[in-house]
Formats: C-alpha cells, sequence, structure tokens
C-alpha cells in the first residue's frame, strides 16, 4: 500500500510504477483505491447484473491508468466509492461505478459504514484474482479527524494487512517533519505496518540529506528505501490538478510563430476529464496553456473548452471573466475551436435544466453552434468506436479518421428547433454526439478521448504521440533504479 503525508505526494505515480514493475514481473496485479475524490473519471467494466449484458460504470482516472500499467482490464471493483465534486461542500457520490443518491445526500461521516462493506468485498475479491494488489492510500492517513469514518487509509490497510510505503514530497520542503509527524500519529499498531519511508521529487545531491535518514530511522525504526529524483515531462496525467508545472513553453509566441501551436484550454473551477489532455502535453511543437483569464486567450490558435462536472456553473466563471467574449471574437476570425462533453453543451444556444441536475441552473449558451442542451437526472456511459464523415474547415483532417473514446454525461444535445426551423442547422458528423458549424472552425463533440487517440493525433498534428506503455515503462524502470536493494521484493512476498 502507498501512503503518503499529504496530497499531492507521489501516490498515484508511484502506484502505477509499482503496478508496471510488478506486472513486468510476470505477476497478475490490479490496482485498489477504495475512495477517490476526483471529477476526473473513466468509463470501465461495471459489475454482471441479470439486466445488462455488458454494464459499465465509472472509475477514478488513476485507477483506470493503474489498470492499464498492470495490463490488467479496468473495473469498477479498484475504485469502488469515486466522489464527483460539484460544489465546494457536495459531491456526487458513485459506488461500484454507479451513482447512488441516497448516499449523496448523507453526510459525509453517515457513509463509512454503508459502504464499507462493499469495499471490502470488492478489495477480497481482487487480492483472491491476483498475485499482487497495490493499493493507494488517500491525502493522509494521519487525518486524526477523519480516522473514526476512514474508509481508505488505514481501516484498509489493516483489512488487508497490507506492507506500507508512506511517502512524502521533499521538494514541498519539511519532508523529514511530514514523515515522522505522520508515524506519530499513527496508533501504535499501525506504525508497524510502514515498511519504509520514500521521499519524492528530489532535486541535487543525495549524500546531501545524510544524516536525517539515519536519525529519522533511529527515532522511527523505519528506513528511507528510496529517494527519487524530480522528474518533468514524466508522461503520466496528473490525478486531480491541472498539469502546469514549470514554465509554458514559447509563452511569447504569437499565433502560428515559429511552427508552435499554441493551446488553451479554459481551466474553469469544476474542470472535469482533463488528464485526456495530456497527449497535447507530451507533443512536440505544441504550447499549452490553462487559461483561467482573459489575457491567456490571447493569440491562440486553438481554444478548447472541456468537460465540466457542473456545467451550467462553470459557464457563469467564464463569463464573469469576460472569457466568453474572447472566445467569440476567436471563432468570428476563424480561429479553431472544440468543445468536450460539457465544453460542447456550453457552445450551445441554451442550457436547459427542468430537474435542477445542475448547479447553475438553465441559461444561455455562448451560441456558437445552433443546438440546444436539456439535462436529466440519468447520466449516459458508454464506451466505443466510431468513426468520423466528412468534416469540414479547421477539423478538415479529422475526415474518416475512426477513433475510441468514452461518453460520461448527464444532458442530452439536439438541433435548436426554432432555429432549425429558419435554416440554421449544425453539421451533425455523429448521431447525437458531435456537431460543427458553418464555417467549420467551431466543433463540439461528446466523446471524450478524441484527443488521447493515436490516430487523431496523427491526423491533427502528423507526429506520434509516446505510447502509454513506454510511460508506464520509463516510471517502473525510475522507481526500480531508486529503492534500495530488495525492497520492491519484500514487500510482494508471499506471507
Amino acid at each position: 500500500m502507498v501512503l503518503g503525508t499529504s496530497s499531492g505526494a507521489g501516490k498515484s505515480w508511484m502506484a502505477t510504477a509499482l503496478c508496471r514493475h510488478y506486472a513486468s514481473l510476470g505477476l497478475k496485479v490490479a490496482p485498489f483505491k477504495a475512495q477517490n475524490m476526483s471529477n476526473n473519471a473513466r468509463v470501465v467494466a461495471g459489475l454482471a447484473s441479470a439486466d445488462a449484458q455488458a454494464p459499465v460504470g465509472e472509475i477514478g482516472s488513476a485507477q483506470y491508468f493503474q489498470a492499464l500499467a498492470a495490463r490488467a482490464e479496468p473495473d469498477v471493483r479498484m475504485n469502488p466509492l469515486l466522489l464527483k465534486p460539484e460544489a465546494d461542500t457536495h459531491s456526487q457520490v458513485v459506488l461500484l461505478g454507479q451513482v447512488h443518491e441516497a448516499l449523496s445526500a448523507l453526510p459525509w461521516r453517515g457513509r463509512s459504514e454503508r459502504v464499507w462493506p462493499r469495499i471490502a468485498e470488492a478489495l477480497e475479491q481482487l487480492r483472491a484474482e491476483n498475485d499482487v494488489v497495490v493499493i493507494e492510500g488517500a491525502g493522509s492517513p494521519a487525518e486524526i479527524n477523519l480516522m473514526q469514518s476512514d474508509v481508505v487509509n488505514l481501516r484498509v490497510a489493516r483489512h488487508a494487512d497490507a506492507r506500507c510505503l508512506l511517502v512524502a514530497d521533499i521538494d514541498r520542503g519539511g519532508a523529514f517533519a511530514h514523515l515522522y509527524g505522520t508515524w506519530a500519529l499513527l496508533p501504535e499498531a499501525d506504525r508497524a505496518r510502514i515498511r519504509g519511508f520514500v521521499l519524492n521529487k528530489f532535486r541535487g545531491d543525495a549524500d546531501l540529506l545524510a544524516p536525517a535518514p539515519e536519525q529519522l530511522q533511529a527515532l522511527t525504526g523505519v528506513p528511507t528505501v528510496a529517494v527519487v529524483p524530480m522528474r518533468f515531462g514524466h508522461g503520466l496525467p496528473e490525478e486531480d490538478g491541472v498539469f502546469d508545472e514549470g514554465p509554458s513553453p514559447q509563452p511569447s509566441l504569437q499565433r502560428g510563430e515559429g511552427g508552435i501551436r499554441r493551446i488553451a484550454i479554459v481551466a474553469y473551477p469544476r474542470i472535469s476529464n482533463l488528464d485526456e489532455f495530456q497527449p497535447l502535453k507530451n507533443l512536440p511543437g505544441v504550447s499549452l496553456v490553462w487559461a483561467r483569464s482573459l489575457a491567456q486567450l490571447d493569440g491562440v490558435d486553438w481554444i478548447i473548452l472541456p468537460g465540466s462536472k457542473a456545467t451550467a456553473s462553470d459557464l457563469h466563471w467564464l463569463r464573469a471573466r469576460g472569457m466568453d467574449g474572447a472566445i467569440a471574437r476567436h471563432a468570428a476570425a476563424g480561429g479553431a475551436v472544440l468543445g468536450i462533453c460539457g465544453g460542447l453543451q456550453m457552445l450551445g444556444e441554451a442550457l436547459i435544466d427542468p430537474h435542477g441536475v445542475e448547479p447553475g441552473g438553465s441559461g444561455p449558451g455562448l451560441g456558437l453552434l445552433p443546438l440546444v442542451t436539456q439535462f436529466a437526472p440519468e447520466k449516459t456511459l458508454r464506451r466505443g468506436a466510431w468513426r468520423l464523415g466528412e468534416v469540414a474547415g479547421a477539423w478538415a483532417p479529422l475526415s474518416g479518421v475512426a477513433f475510441g473514446g468514452y461518453e460520461i454525461h448527464s444532458g442530452q444535445t439536439v438541433q435548436h428547433p426554432a432555429m432549425a426551423r429558419k435554416g440554421d442547422v449544425a453539421r451533425e458528423l455523429l448521431a447525437g454526439l458531435a456537431w460543427q458549424n458553418a464555417a467549420g472552425n467551431v466543433l463540439g463533440c461528446y466523446v471524450h478521448g478524441l484527443l488521447e487517440d493515436a490516430a487523431v493525433l496523427r491526423a491533427l498534428f502528423g507526429v506520434e504521440a509516446r505510447s502509454l506503455d513506454a510511460v508506464f515503462d520509463a516510471l517502473a524502470a525510475q522507481v526500480q533504479a531508486a529503492f534500495a536493494p530488495g525492497v520492491l521484493d519484500m514487500l510482494a512476498a508471499p506471507d
């Protein structure tokens, strides 16, 4: 089990690397995280039921990528409880892949006993089916205000009798204090589960750490088993945050200058499924900007409106910053605009919410596509493969391109009836899923994963994206090099 001294310490990264490491040894491996809080989700295999031949459900993106690293088929048991924040004080609860309204209405501390039996059952099934289960914790196991209702850290470690690593981000400072303080706040029986401390994101000469690791071991009895170097551009999507590490390349370039394509992704507060844009970060010749202000949209080649867990609310946020006008001017000048899922919904004429599904309610859209979206309590979850027909204008390279992806949305979008009667109709590229304007520069699509598909990236950029397998192999190699000899074998050794 990979625990951390805080959020952002590197638990997800480490768990992914360990999944690939053990899978490369020929072991059957599965990831597991009991509870994840994230709006980055993937559609994966669900639990079989009498009324569904091929059920699907949602899990956090981190466990999806960990499963791929483990060379395993992702399924809902790998992240049995997913909390998707809809506001600062409310989250939608997804249990074993399906939205659970009753649990969503319960207070935080009232959920644990209701969900724990399902969490434990999922974990036991994975343990029975695999040689190794790599478990990821959440936040810190030493959150003493949450220990009584914990279902993701110590309760899981005890249930699995897991051998645990404790990871600290040394780049933020205070790592030895973080490690010691976390260890000291654990119940005494749980301290014995910590088999090693890991210093992550280290820059500099590792010899300068002495004598701190030895002193820490004298205080705790726990050795520091790895010092993992800082590495930018490792290629793995961030679990929760916008990945702006390091300066944006070529920040002063104007549109099209020097062969660099400048792409702005609007980073509204409830952005979802941002991990699907990691391939753009990895591509040569692309300068990616996460736009939170009007100025960051100036001079870009593309504007992307990503998915949102609160479409109407995020549209209000965008308007309050004057970014709606900048997007309209960009489109009017022929600039490329892409809306994905919630971004597609924003591009239309109106959002209609008769059931109160969206925090922001009904209201006008950006008016760049003659479409209207109506929200409903039921959520669409679907994986699939599609082929685009003839695509016009700026997106013409996508004509005839086949790609895979997934749907995860509450709204349904159609042509605006009144505008259609007047002859103003969007070009429908995929039935009920993708449309573009008459000029061809504004494209909206419900399917997530478009910009992850290798064929799409070749068509749009003329280059090959770095494969996920190459990313996973590099992570595993880095972890193997960083750990003291024998530690990784000890962690996975049979009882």
